[in-house]
């Protein structure tokens, strides 16, 4: 059965004056004292790794200026490029892309690069100058009920068909499982991966004929279509209206929708008990501030003798308290809100806010670089469609750094995804029924 791509046809594309306050290049005393600390910050750092950068006149700079391998960056105005760092640090590195200051052919290689050194870019003792020079997250990013409906509507409601534009037939935004990396996999092979990765969850919640699922965080419909077809009962949840249309759609065309309930409802306000949970990807828009809401809700509807199947972005622990504050340029304008716990992190939250414990625990990092660099290739060739839809020059190089440094994150190992299977800590639970408690 042919399952529909997307259907709706309301494009939401950028408000005219969504650009106003990055098209003009920051001023003030912070800027005109901090921009040439800047620039000087900045030679120091590229002077140390094996990257080409390509100054105005011609002139080169970096560790790797005389190798012709090494990847291209190219800064077409040093002086707009140094203030917008100087003004908000990354943030200002991430919008002198959007503007134009830089550009790379290749900028996931060169953010993978960055990505490697991360740690040694900046001087230590200025790395302790982070809380008091960089922006703060705003409060209306919190993760509170509204918050949460507002911060998933910026990201996931843009448009099906701006999703569909660069993701697979599955329609699934999430790490795949490849059958092997090298040789690398093609386009064609990411509708199979995504399915294995999806099946490889199933199997690790046990679901099956007669099974209760709970899902939190639909996508567009793939897991819940393929857990019913396994015969399972199905509740998912999510906060995306436009998501919530298309799954629908998908799940009654695949003819499971007697057994696939969706619904628009914030984790939290999910009441009942399923012998299963899973959740891909979605505990990174609870932010850190919710996260024991968030794991004591799975052990809340979690049956005995059930299992929770999780997938989750993770970074290292020193990096993710040295941010857990500050504002970045992914969250003002990718996914407002959004936060990468650590595997620590999450260790220490289960042992004190759940009544569960990791079982299982399985690392895809270089499967959702691979994952990335299709979904980029792909966005890149779509771009006459995507600006067809009404997303202007800056959105889609906005996004096309945003699925570069998202690769280059996972291509480093600075970030890692993780699958975890969790169960309740008291052993000897009676098996599930099979119906939600």
């Amino acid at each position: 059965m042919t399952v529909p791509v997307c259907t709706a046809r309301t494009p939401i594309g950028p408000r005219p004056d969504r650009w106003a306050d990055l098209r003009p290049m920051p001023r003030g005393a912070r800027v005109a004292v901090g921009r040439p600390v800047a620039m000087a910050l900045f030679r120091n750092a590229v002077a140390r790794l094996p990257v080409r950068v390509e100054l105005p006149g011609g002139r080169s700079i970096g560790g790797g200026r005389d190798d012709a391998a090494a990847p291209l960056m190219v800064v077409h105005d040093p002086s707009a490029f140094a203030a917008r760092i100087a003004s908000t640090g990354l943030i200002g590195f991430g919008e002198a892309y959007m503007t134009g200051d830089w550009s790379a052919p290749d900028p996931a290689g060169v953010l993978t690069v960055f990505a490697s050194a991360v740690d040694r870019l900046v001087p230590s003792p200025l790395q302790s100058l982070r809380p008091w020079l960089l922006p703060r997250q705003p409060r209306e990013h919190r993760a509170t009920d509204a918050g949460a409906r507002n911060n998933a509507a910026h990201h996931y409601d843009l448009s099906n068909e701006f999703f569909a534009s660069f993701l697979d037939d599955t329609m699934t935004y999430s790490a795949a499982l490849f059958e092997r990396l090298e040789p690398g996999p093609v386009w064609g092979d990411l509708a199979a991966a995504q399915r294995r990765k999806i099946d490889l969850l199933l199997d690790d919640a046990g679901v099956g004929a007669g099974t209760t699922l709970l899902e939190i965080g639909t996508g567009w419909g793939e897991l819940a279509i393929r857990a019913a077809g396994r015969g399972a009962r199905v509740r998912s949840v999510t906060l995306s209206s436009q998501q919530l249309t298309l799954a629908r759609q998908r799940a009654s065309a695949a003819g499971v929708a007697d057994r696939v309930s969706i619904e628009l409802l914030d984790y939290r306000a999910v009441r009942g008990r399923y012998d299963a949970v899973v959740s891909v990807e979605m505990m990174e828009a609870v932010g850190f501030e919710y996260l024991p809401d968030y794991l004591e809700t799975l052990t809340r509807v979690l049956a005995p003798g059930g299992r929770v199947a999780l997938q989750v972005i993770t970074m290292p622990h020193a990096r993710m308290l040295a941010g857990r504050h500050t504002h970045t340029w992914i969250q003002k304008y990718i996914f407002p809100g959004g936060f990468l716990p650590s595997e620590t992190l999450l260790a220490q939250q289960l042992s004190e806010h759940s009544g569960l414990r990791a079982v299982q625990r399985r690392a895809l990092g270089p499967h959702y670089a691979r994952t990335l660099r299709l979904w980029r290739e792909r966005f890149d060739a779509a771009s006459h469609r995507v600006g067809e839809l009404g997303f202007d020059d800056v959105f889609r190089r906005m996004w096309q750094l945003y699925l570069a440094y998202s690769e280059a994150g996972f291509r480093s190992g600075y970030l890692d995804v993780v699958q975890l299977v969790l169960e309740h800590r008291r052993t000897g639970a009676p098996s599930p029924t099979g119906t939600t408690k």
